[in-house]
């Protein structure tokens, strides 16, 4: 009983403390759409890969058509003869296979350049996100583009636009502090003089309470 209670105490306490903590999230998806560098290396990548992927797609057409020939001669062909187009075939799918590899591979050329267009991106976001994370105090801050589920998000916990402009880029305002939201919309809008100060063209009446 006195493990149960005691296994029940530290549960509570453990809930306690993370209910206490400051969580946030982003949308990595949402804010590497919005910085044009990232559009740009993403638009190189996929041309790079399309470019190899048609090299490998000729390779293997080729090995079809050598394939299909030497099944239509095979009958005219003596032993020699077949042993040698059936070893140049494997040698064509090996030499396929290494070339798809050494594009596609999971060290690959690929993802070298991959490495090379995008990863300084991702690393300028990681650390945006981290910067906003210690100056905010937040103890988690999650990724919403990510496999995690999030079944309910709040607008004002998601630090998108925060990140991008903390980049130099200009989001559209997703999930923007609406307390700092209203203080920047307080600041951009005029004082009024008190009582009126004797000018009447203020129309904004204060509305009458329920």
């Amino acid at each position: 009983m006195k493990k149960l209670i005691l296994a029940t105490g530290i549960f509570i306490a453990t809930t306690v403390v993370a209910f206490a903590q400051k969580i946030a999230y982003v949308d990595t998806e949402y804010i590497l759409g919005n910085i044009p560098e990232y559009k740009t290396a993403q638009a190189e990548l996929d041309k790079t890969s399309s470019g190899w992927q048609k090299e490998v797609e000729a390779k293997y057409a080729e090995i079809d058509k050598m394939y299909k020939a030497y099944q239509a001669e095979q009958i005219l062909l003596t032993e020699d003869m077949k042993k040698k187009r059936e070893a140049d075939i494997v040698a064509k799918e090996k030499e396929a296979k290494d070339l798809q590899k050494q594009r596609f591979g999971v060290d690959g050329e690929l993802f070298k350049k991959r490495q090379e267009l995008v990863k300084p991106i991702q690393d300028k976001v990681y650390n945006a996100v981290k910067t906003i994370a210690e100056k905010g105090g937040y103890s988690m801050m999650f990724d919403k583009s990510s496999d995690l589920t999030m079944l309910y998000t709040s607008p004002k916990l998601d630090k998108s636009d925060d990140v991008l402009n903390l980049l130099g880029y200009k989001g559209g305002n997703k999930g923007k502090d609406i307390d700092k939201y209203q203080k920047e919309k307080d600041l951009a809008t005029p004082p009024q003089p008190p009582g009126g100060g004797g000018n009447n063209q203020n129309t904004n009446q204060p509305k009458k309470p329920k």
